[in-house]
């Protein structure tokens, strides 16, 4: 039987997204975080995986897309647009305003990268510290065998 739909080509795949996800939680987990959500986007900005521990505020949703969604936009972790726009509080609000509330200017949206160095999506995480929270969407990142930017958390993630 001949295909009646072609396929679109992704860049990030759903099992890579899936391993992501599932790796980011076992590090929170391994490192006693608080729950998580923990949303992996394309470079499309849709989101491709989603996962919520139980016990995360349903909020946590928005947050971790807004985070994910706003690195993708500036092309800059989350981290990064924080501390670009933490002398700049109406620039930063203002952009919270044009991206229709989907971008967030704490630490925890890690952008990724693939072999070639291509940006191919980003995952947002909330749910404990910002600083926190970026640590483990590194971890994830990496467990799926992508390059995360930032490559290292900030390093007093732990405090």
């Amino acid at each position: 039987m001949a295909k009646t739909v072609d396929t679109l080509k992704v860049s990030l795949s759903l099992e890579k997204a899936s391993v992501v996800v599932d790796a980011t939680l076992a590090a929170a987990r391994e490192h006693d975080l608080e729950p998580l959500t923990v949303a992996v986007l394309d470079a499309g900005g849709h989101i491709v995986a989603l996962k919520r521990e139980d016990g995360s505020g349903i909020i946590r949703v928005e947050i971790a897309r807004a985070k994910a969604y706003g690195a993708l936009g500036m092309g800059l972790s989350s981290r990064a647009i924080g501390e670009r726009l933490g002398k700049r509080p109406i620039f930063a609000m203002s952009l919270t305003v044009i991206s229709d509330g989907g971008l967030a200017v704490a630490a925890g949206g890690v952008l990724i990268k693939d072999a070639a160095g291509e940006v191919i999506g980003a995952v947002g995480i909330s749910g404990d510290t910002s600083e926190k929270d970026e640590f483990a969407a590194i971890c994830g990142i990496e467990a799926a065998g992508l390059t995360p930017v930032p490559a290292e958390p900030d390093p007093n993630w732990q405090g």
